[in-house]
C-alpha cells in the first residue's frame, strides 16, 4: 500500500513537479512476467525514479543495513523501505551472496519485476564501472530476459552526499531486452557470466553515454578512502575507441 502511495500521491507528484522525469522505451518493459531491469547507478534516487515512471511494480533488492538500524529512525526506515519495495538481502559474501540470489530467483519465479544495479555501489565519479557477473547468473537461474535501464541526470538531483534533492530534470532510457536463453543451463560457467555481463555493461555505455571504466567501482572507493591512487584505467569511453568496450574475459 504504501509503495503506490508514495508513487501517487506522497513522493510521486512532487518529484514530477521539480524534477521533469521523462521516459524512451518504456515498451520494452514487458507487461507481465518476470525480469531484469539492469540499471547504471548514479544516485540514490535511482531507485525512486524508475519506479516511478513504470507503471509496473519494481522490487530492489536493498542492502540489509538499511533494515537493521536501531531506535525510532531505523524503525522508520524499516518501515519505508519495505513499503516501497524494497527487499533486504546480506551481501557480506560467502553463504550470504548464496542467499541473496536465492532471494532474488525467487522474485523473478514470482513473475516480478526485479531492478538491479550491476555495479554493485553507486558511481563514485559518474562514470560507468565494471558489472559484476551475479545479474548474469540470476537471469540464467531465473531464465528471465535483462533490460538495460539508463538514468541520466540523477546524480545533479542527489549528488553523492547530499541530504537534500535539487530540482533538475532527469531522464530514463530503457534498451530493448536482452535474450540470453542461449546460455540455458550454463549458470556457473564464469566465462558465459563475464561475457553475459559485459554484454549488459556495453549496452548500458550505449543508452547512458556514459564512459566505461574497466574497474569495480568499489575498488575505486576503497582506494579514495586510503587516499592511494588508482591505477589507470585500462579502457574508457569518449571518442569510442575499440579499448572502450567491455570485454569477456573471465574474473
Amino acid at each position: 500500500m504504501l509503495y503506490w502511495w508514495s508513487k501517487f500521491v506522497l513522493l510521486g507528484p512532487l518529484m514530477r513537479l521539480f524534477c521533469r522525469p521523462e521516459i524512451k522505451g518504456a515498451e520494452n518493459v514487458p507487461l507481465h512476467g518476470g525480469a531484469i531491469l539492469a540499471s547504471n547507478h548514479l544516485a540514490v534516487a535511482d531507485s525512486f525514479f524508475l519506479p516511478l515512471m513504470l507503471p509496473r511494480r519494481v522490487t530492489f533488492l536493498a542492502k540489509r543495513e538499511y533494515f537493521t538500524e536501531p531506535g525510532v529512525r531505523g524503525w522508520f526506515k524499516k518501515q519505508f523501505f519495505t513499503g516501497v519495495g524494497q527487499v533486504p538481502v546480506d551481501r557480506s559474501g560467502g553463504s550470504a551472496a548464496r542467499a541473496a540470489m536465492d532471494t532474488a530467483v525467487r522474485l523473478l519465479g514470482e513473475a516480478k519485476l526485479l531492478g538491479i544495479y550491476p555495479e554493485g555501489t553507486r558511481s563514485p565519479d559518474g562514470r560507468l564501472y565494471k558489472g559484476k557477473t551475479g545479474v548474469a547468473r540470476m537471469a540464467l537461474e531465473a531464465g528471465v530476459p535483462v533490460i538495460p535501464v539508463a538514468m541520466v541526470g540523477t546524480d545533479r538531483v542527489n549528488p553523492i552526499g547530499s541530504k537534500m534533492w535539487r530540482p533538475r530534470k532527469v531522464q530514463i532510457v530503457i534498451g530493448e531486452p536482452l535474450d540470453f536463453s542461449r546460455y540455458e543451463g550454463m549458470a556457473g560457467d564464469r566465462f558465459i557470466e563475464r561475457s553475459m555481463t559485459d554484454e549488459i555493461m556495453y549496452n548500458l555505455m550505449e543508452l547512458s553515454g556514459q564512459t566505461y571504466v574497466d574497474l569495480y567501482a568499489a575498488s575505486v572507493k576503497e582506494r579514495a578512502a586510503t587516499d592511494s591512487p588508482p591505477p589507470a584505467p585500462s579502457r574508457s569511453s569518449g571518442q569510442r575507441p575499440d579499448a572502450n568496450v567491455p570485454d569477456s574475459r573471465a574474473s
